[in-house]
Formats: structure tokens, C-alpha cells, sequence
């Protein structure tokens, strides 16, 4: 394998073929075989060279070579490439990119989840088949995806960005694999606490039943449908609740004795239908929560989730999340991500400042922006957000004199979004263009004869768009320092030593039971499920990702990404 430094796989009537390039992407040879060779050939490979694999989807690759013990080092997903290049700014020749459509596909996911034309992801879309999954045509697409990038305006992020892209997406497949480790006694004990027993069949827990009952008398109503929103808005509006909808914010404005119940009743309901038993028995087998994540699954480059809701991990229940016995989760979020974010894209040094080493809302407390730690957390989430009005509206305006230039950089994106204008990200990730329907809104309120409700819809919709840009940069940049940190998490864990098989964790699958491995992320924080005997060193190894993370996006810029890290039994939070 001397001088291989990619090879591309695509699948064959019989098996695989293997395309082997070297470092200019000229094809030193092929080879073919059968299915069933390709986890023995393809782990001997990686322990000889070490290549970057190539292949038109992880998942359609990863999944079963982890199940069959293979862990792979690094890849390119050339599905996940094509949308960042393809709709990178940096772009200066897309070499074909943007006609080759077949790759726009969304991906396939476990067999099991895959109809025989098409399958629903949770919110009921319907999506096809993935990319085309022969050699040649990925290797056309690597082809074009090289040329593109080396034209590109600035070939050195956009391959980090890939780098990063591709390598969250083996941690994806690598945290369905392996699992969240989680005690369903303790979920079951938990929502027997609050619910009250399970009812048996369709019925409702003791306590929701309690709690309809209390709000209907309060209505004076006994069959009103408190999960119908228009009969329930009705009924509130008879007894003097004058809401426009049922959120939790407009209804504690009113002093009412249906309002209490109704907030308990709607929050227990919310848990029972998301994370209740039948979420339980349908998401945790074998002591594991398997969820799908879907990296880049959001538009800023953020994961995704099609099923279980790891995104959506309520408080309540993270004291289920419980290590095995001999082992320990290091639990690891970062503090104030995106404003460290911004400070760092912007070069913004005072901002910097205030952020080193502590709180970064206590920093611009003592810069003398504002007055205390909730006024600058509404500042500068307004600031990214684009709000305008109330507190942020107020406090906001204060942070442009103290933080100049990070206030030019968010400020600078919302006017290129209100005036139809794409954005990316540090590392290259792009905005999607303004839709159809928003550049008519646009041409229709500088006709002549445009109305006024014409102009204020225009304007209304150009303000959206500001806000979206404006908060478009600071998300994806966190998401790509996320990614980062991930990534080198992942290579530090790898470098540890494995523990012997008596000390093993079985349940997390063949690649992961003897050796420290990720076990759950979500946007700022991951777990790790380790042997209790590295758990020191795991923890160590997390925050010098962090570190690193940092070094490797922004250079030597004087800021710190400090992490709230612990070791404990359970992910609990105190």
C-alpha cells in the first residue's frame, strides 16, 4: 500500500471495488470482492496505511463495518462534501458540482428503516434513495469535489471544513454503535413519579388524569379537549383567559386558578408523549439509547436527530444516564460557546478579554457595558439573535460601543441577508439564497404601485432574513469548532489503551467495550463513557481538545474555551 493515500469505494452486483490514489488523486489500481471480505480487507488496510476513505455515504458504510468490529480512522463523505462545496461562496469554478444533482440526494439509513422506494423521517417528509453508490461515479465526484476545492478562494478552510464534516459523521454512526448507557429502572422509576403509575392500554397516568380534571372544573367544562388548541383557546376565553395561544409565557400572565394546573398538565403531557414508556420500549434495548443523529442535518451545519430526540434530552431524565458498572461518564459542556465564537471571528480582543478564564457574562458585567450578569446574557443574545425590542432592545446598543468590532461583524451579516445577500461561516459553510417567494415580496414592494402593506411585508421579510444571516455566522462557526473538538476527542480516545476483557462494557459493541468512547453530543456537550481507571485522563484529554479546537480554527487569537467538566456516575445535573 506504499504511496496510497485515498481509496474510493463503491459497490459492485457482487461485492465492492476499490479505486487506490495516490496524494495527487491519480489512480495507482482497482480491486474487487465480495461483500464478506470487505470488514477483514479493509481493517488490515487501515492498520497498514492508514488512507482516507472515501465513499458516497458513511452511514451506507460505517454501520456494518462497526458491527463487524472495524473502526476506521479517517474518511471523506462525499454526500456531506458535495452540499458544503456546492453551495460554498468560496466557490470560484464549482468543476460540475452544481449540475452533478444525483448527489443532492438525501441519504439512506439502516436498511431496517428504508421502504422499497421511499422512507419518512419523523416529521412525516418523504425522502428517496441516497447518492449513487458505484465506483466510477464516486470517483467522477471526488474528482470534481478536488478541482472545485483547489480553485476555491480559500482551499485551506474549506478542506478543514470537510475534514470536519466527514469526521462527525463516523461519530455519528460511532454513538448509534456504541450507545448512551441508560438505566430504563431508573426512567421507569422516574416517570412513576411524576405520572404515577402506568395505566394500562391507551389511558393516562394517574397524576395527567388528576390534572385534566382540576383544569376542566376550573373551565367549567367536563368534555373540552384541553389538547385541541382552538377548543381549549375557547374555553379560556369563557372564563376570562384572554390568550391568543397556550404558551407558557402568555398564560403565566394571567391570574387565573385554571392556569397552574393547565402549565403542570401541558409539561407532564409533553414528557409522557416524548420521552414516556412507550419512548422507552421503543429506544432503549440492552441497558443503550441508540438515537439517529443526522450531521449537518441543520442548514448552519448543526446536527440533526431522525429519531429518538438525543437533541431533546430533557433534564428530568438525565439521571438515567448511567455508566456501567467499573466505568464513569465524563460529562463535558462548553460555556458560553457562541459569544466565544464571535469575539474570536470578529478579532474583537475586549471581548476576548472579558471571556478569559472566567464567565464570559460576569467579563462584560465588569467591562461596564451593563449593570448585571442577566442584562448581558439578553444583551448579547440579542445582539446574535437580532432582537430589537424590550431589554435587548434597550441593552443591546451597549455593546456596540463596548465590543465594536463584534457588533460590526453580526451587524455586517444582517444587512447582507436584508438585502438578499448570502453569509458563511469561518470555515466556508454558506446561507442558502433568499427563496423565490422572498424576492417577490422584494420586486413587488418597489413597483410603483406597490401599497403600503406591500412595503411593510417587504420590509417585515428583509428583517427576518437580517435575523437568520445575522445569527447564521455565529452558529455554524460554533458548529464547526464543535466539530473540531469532536474529531480530536475522538483521535485523543482512540490513543488510549484498551482495559482487559474482565473490565469490558459488552453492551457498548464490539469496537467500543474495552476502550473510553464518545457516547452523546448535543451542539456544546458531549459524554463520554469510559473505564473508571482512565477517567482521569479522558477528562484531561476533552479539555485539551478543546484547546485545540480552538488553536486549530483561530489561530493564536488570546481566547479560551473553558469546559464545565466532571466525572460522575450519571449525567444527572446538580
Amino acid at each position: 500500500m506504499a504511496g496510497v493515500t485515498w481509496i474510493v469505494l463503491g459497490c459492485t452486483d457482487e461485492g465492492f471495488a476499490a479505486a487506490l490514489l495516490d496524494a495527487s488523486g491519480a489512480e495507482l489500481s482497482r480491486m474487487t470482492d465480495a461483500a464478506s471480505a470487505l470488514p477483514g480487507w479493509l481493517a488490515g488496510v487501515e492498520q497498514e496505511s492508514a488512507p482516507r476513505w472515501v465513499w458516497h455515504d458513511t452511514p451506507a458504510w460505517y454501520v456494518s463495518l462497526l458491527d463487524a468490529g472495524v473502526r476506521v480512522g479517517r474518511c471523506h463523505d462525499l454526500r456531506l462534501c458535495h452540499a458544503i462545496l456546492r453551495d460554498s461562496a468560496l466557490l470560484r469554478d464549482d468543476a460540475g458540482l452544481r449540475t452533478a444533482r444525483e448527489w443532492d440526494a438525501a441519504p439512506a439509513t439502516d436498511a431496517a428503516d428504508v421502504a422499497p422506494a421511499l422512507f419518512e423521517l419523523d416529521d412525516g417528509a418523504a425522502i428517496s434513495h441516497g447518492p449513487p453508490d458505484d465506483l466510477d461515479a464516486a470517483l467522477s465526484e471526488f474528482a470534481r469535489q478536488r478541482a472545485a476545492l483547489a480553485a476555491s478562494a480559500d482551499p485551506g478552510r474549506l478542506r478543514l471544513l470537510l475534514a470536519a464534516e466527514s469526521a462527525g459523521a463516523l461519530i455519528a454512526a460511532e454513538l448509534r454503535a456504541a450507545g448512551l448507557p441508560w438505566d430504563a429502572a431508573v426512567h421507569d422509576r422516574i416517570l412513576t413519579d411524576v405520572l404515577g403509575a402506568r395505566a394500562a392500554g391507551a389511558g393516562a397516568p394517574a397524576r395527567i388524569e388528576e390534572l385534566a380534571a382540576l383544569v376542566r372544573a376550573e373551565l367549567g367544562d367536563e368534555a373540552v379537549s384541553l389538547d385541541s388548541q382552538p377548543k381549549l383557546l375557547r374555553a379560556l376565553h369563557r372564563v376570562g383567559v384572554l390568550v391568543e395561544s397556550t404558551s407558557k409565557w402568555e398564560l403565566a400572565q394571567h391570574d387565573h386558578p385554571v392556569v397552574a394546573p393547565l402549565l403542570e398538565y401541558k409539561q407532564l403531557t409533553r414528557l409522557m408523549s416524548a420521552n414516556g414508556w412507550a419512548w422507552l420500549d421503543e429506544w432503549v434495548r440492552d441497558g443503550r439509547f441508540r438515537p439517529v443523529y443526522v450531521p449537518g442535518g441543520v442548514v448552519t451545519g448543526r446536527w440533526a436527530s431522525s429519531g429518538g430526540g438525543a437533541l431533546q434530552l430533557p433534564r428530568l431524565l438525565r439521571e438515567a444516564v448511567r455508566a456501567d458498572p467499573g466505568w464513569m461518564l465524563v460529562v463535558a459542556d462548553v460555556a458560553q460557546l457562541e459569544p466565544r465564537v464571535l469575539a474570536a471571528m470578529a478579532r474583537d480582543e475586549r471581548l476576548a478579554d472579558a471571556a478569559r478564564g472566567r464567565d464570559l457574562y460576569a467579563g462584560i458585567v465588569e467591562s461596564g457595558a451593563v449593570a448585571t450578569r442577566s442584562e448581558a446574557k439578553i444583551a448579547m443574545l440579542g445582539a446574535m439573535y437580532g432582537a430589537t425590542t424590550g431589554d435587548s432592545g434597550r441593552l443591546v446598543p451597549r455593546l456596540r460601543s463596548t465590543f465594536p468590532r463584534a457588533m460590526r461583524l453580526v451587524d455586517g451579516a444582517a444587512r447582507v441577508g436584508e438585502d438578499g445577500g448570502v453569509v458563511s461561516t469561518w470555515l466556508g459553510r454558506s446561507s442558502p439564497p433568499p427563496s423565490d417567494a422572498w424576492s417577490r415580496v422584494q420586486s413587488r414592494a418597489s413597483e410603483a404601485a406597490a401599497s403600503a402593506d406591500d412595503e411593510a411585508r417587504a420590509r417585515r421579510w428583509a428583517r427576518d432574513r437580517g435575523r437568520f444571516t445575522r445569527n447564521f455566522v455565529v452558529q455554524g462557526t460554533a458548529a464547526e469548532w464543535a466539530l473540531a473538538w469532536l474529531a480530536d476527542v475522538r483521535g485523543r480516545l482512540a490513543a488510549l489503551p484498551p482495559v482487559p476483557a474482565t473490565e469490558a462494557a459488552p453492551r457498548s459493541g464490539p469496537v467500543f467495550s474495552r476502550a473510553p468512547h464518545l457516547a452523546f453530543f448535543l451542539h456544546d456537550e458531549v459524554i463520554v463513557h469510559t473505564p473508571a481507571a482512565l477517567a482521569d485522563q479522558v477528562a484531561a484529554a476533552v479539555q485539551d481538545a478543546a484547546d485545540a479546537a480552538g488553536r486549530l480554527l483561530f489561530g493564536d487569537f488570546p481566547l479560551d474555551f473553558p469546559l464545565d467538566l466532571r466525572i460522575a456516575a450519571s449525567a444527572e445535573k446538580h
